[in-house]
């Protein structure tokens, strides 16, 4: 997740891709035709939210270029530290990889440092997707602005919670309170869809989340959203205004889903699916189904991926401090 100023400014920087100490000596070679056995997709977080969807898209799509399945592996748990690492200790030669979300990667409790470096640690591939953030209150709720939720909140501060699907959307929440003036309690799910629900069954007063796994609570006039991050309006909610014009000014959050390998990943296998990934965002049937999410695809090439993350993690470091998140699981 990051602003949109600080994911652009991230493509201007220089340097090469980061890998754990030792790791180049040893690293894996490519097979003669990669890959020639199926490849597995660990997704770190529950089936049914926005990183599960975009491993899914592509991943069929991956299995028909190649010719071999890309099979998905939900391993939710720890803020994606579990299904992370063990991606992190698997072979670096392609057949293991990882689908991530923005957002900082949180420490063991009392350990005083993160499990794991995602800038070190892994290598990131492609972009899959970026999409923007919703503001999410219950149908029944009777703000029907940002601007009326904010002060419903002031005048209910008992009632201060959201629900959402992980650190990323913990941190929107976060932002936002700290904006408004607000003092607001995050309950964390397994999952976006699982906020959203929550939020449908009135056990949390609204929710951020990505807009694919809020799509059906929202055709089924269960929630409602007030807002978006995005910098213009989502072409599939032409009614809902942006932040910046309910008031928030340079209120604009971009999130992207990218596809990572272990550190040390061969530059051949990089490179194939780097090209694969970006030729598949093109495809009229790929987009068809990103849009219907609010999914853009994008263009990153590695290197671009790899500088947008340096921004990243150093914005949202710097979002959870200001705000009193202590960045331990």
């Amino acid at each position: 997740m990051t602003t949109r100023r600080v994911f652009m400014a991230g493509m201007g920087a220089g340097g090469a891709l980061l890998l754990r100490p030792g790791v180049a000596a040893a690293q894996a070679q490519p097979r003669a035709e990669y890959p020639d056995h199926p490849v597995r997709i660990v997704v770190p977080y529950a089936a049914g939210g926005g990183n599960d969807l975009l491993a899914r898209i592509y991943g069929q799509k991956l299995a028909e270029a190649f010719n071999q399945p890309f099979v998905v592996d939900n391993r939710p748990g720890a803020s994606a530290v579990i299904g992370t690492e063990a991606v992190i200790r698997a072979r670096p030669d392609g057949y293991t990889l990882v689908v991530h979300a923005s957002g900082p990667v949180l420490a063991e409790k009392g350990a005083g440092k993160p499990a794991y470096d995602r800038q070190v640690d892994l290598t990131p591939i492609a972009v899959l997707g970026a999409f923007a953030g919703m503001v999410l209150v219950r149908a029944d709720h009777p703000a029907r602005s940002v601007a009326e939720l904010v002060t419903w909140l002031r005048a209910n501060p008992a009632k201060g919670n959201f629900g959402t699907g992980g650190t990323g959307f913990q941190l929107l929440g976060a932002y936002f309170a700290q904006r408004a003036g607000l003092s607001l309690e995050g309950v964390i799910y397994r999952s976006s869809a699982d906020g959203v629900t929550a939020l449908a069954g009135g056990d949390v007063t609204l929710a951020f989340s990505d807009p694919g796994p809020a799509r059906a609570a929202i055709e089924g006039g269960r929630v409602r959203p007030l807002a978006v991050s995005s910098t213009n309006r989502l072409s599939g909610y032409p009614d809902v205004p942006t932040m910046v014009e309910a008031g928030f000014a340079d209120f604009v959050v971009d999130y992207w889903i990218g596809l990572f390998g272990p550190a040390g990943l061969p530059p051949e296998v990089l490179r194939r699916l780097s090209g694969e990934v970006r030729r598949i965002a093109a495809l009229p049937d790929v987009r068809e189904k990103l849009a219907l999410n609010s999914v853009e695809p994008s263009g990153l090439d590695p290197e671009e991926f790899r500088r947008a993350i340096i921004a990243n993690d150093a914005l949202w470091v710097a979002v959870a401090q200001r705000a009193g998140i202590s960045l331990e699981r």
